[in-house]
């Protein structure tokens, strides 16, 4: 397996990090900084949505063990992209439980050490963290021996009751995860519940329904209609790459209110993506 080109400490945390949340059935998220992952399962068999931060991979298995017991390890692991917050830990997870790891298959070239995302932009309008993400790591990771892609029929191994939809825009091969029973989403970065370019409000991580996050995210375009794509779905619970889980009402409304002014509430008014340069 190729070294871990993401390992880069990133100092930046949530109030909520540490927190494990029970979301919907069998669906916990578990807050590493400033970033959710996602533990979908029982103690039989359970699977992890995304990889956190960098040197994070102690506290995702600490968490995994505090809700699956002793020795806990996952029957897989599924990356909704491959953007060093969702990757971070994933090299040193592997080396540990040596799992298979499931994404989709444009994803591939991010993790397979062949090729670099887009650089982030800090120029976007936003905030603090939208600046600093300009030492944010774009290279890729090498997991070639461990990676497999989503089949074709929208199924995902080990998540029975789940689909995965393509919902590109933040990255080429992103995904969400969905669970039609009970209108359960795993968003990945598709959208968010915070102002993820606002330093203040990444720490407090007050709920607020927003777009991916403007640093990193070249394809306007495609993002709008991703979110328009999830919004339809009318979903009940949700958990985002960034922010809190939502719920009910306030989370259909947000998602709906997104989606119709998408132009107005997510895309930044200027940055090098804006106007097509990907």
């Amino acid at each position: 397996m190729g070294h871990n080109k993401q390992g880069r400490t990133v100092p930046m945390t949530s109030v909520g990090s540490g927190t494990i949340q029970l979301v919907a059935h069998q669906v916990h998220c578990y807050t590493n900084q400033i970033v959710n992952v996602s533990f979908v399962g029982d103690r039989s068999e359970w699977v992890l949505v995304d990889a956190g931060m960098p040197h994070s991979g102690s506290k995702i298995m600490e968490a995994a063990e505090e809700l699956f017991g002793e020795g806990a390890k996952p029957k897989a692991i599924v990356l909704t992209h491959g953007h060093f917050d969702h990757v971070g830990s994933l090299i040193e997870l592997l080396d540990e439980w040596d799992v298979p790891v499931y994404a989709h298959p444009l994803e591939a070239p991010y993790l397979t050490g062949e090729t670099s995302y887009n650089e982030p932009d800090p120029s976007v309008s936003g905030g603090m963290v939208a600046k600093l993400s300009a030492f944010f790591p774009n290279k890729p990771v090498d997991i070639s021996e461990h990676l497999h892609n989503l089949p074709h029929d929208g199924t995902i191994p080990f998540m029975p009751g789940w689909q995965w939809i393509h919902t590109p825009g933040h990255t080429q091969g992103h995904i969400s995860i969905y669970r039609a029973s009970d209108k359960t989403l795993i968003a990945g970065d598709a959208f968010t519940t915070v102002r993820q370019e606002d330093m203040l409000e990444v720490v407090k991580q007050d709920m607020e329904i927003n777009g991916p996050p403007r640093y990193f995210t070249p394809d306007w375009e495609a993002a709008e209609l991703s979110v328009k794509k999830l919004a339809a779905l009318m979903p009940h619970y949700v958990v985002t790459g960034h922010g809190v889980p939502a719920f009910g009402e306030e989370l259909v409304e947000g998602l709906t209110n997104l989606a119709e002014n998408f132009q107005k509430i997510a895309v930044p008014e200027h940055g090098k993506y804006v106007d097509g340069d990907k």
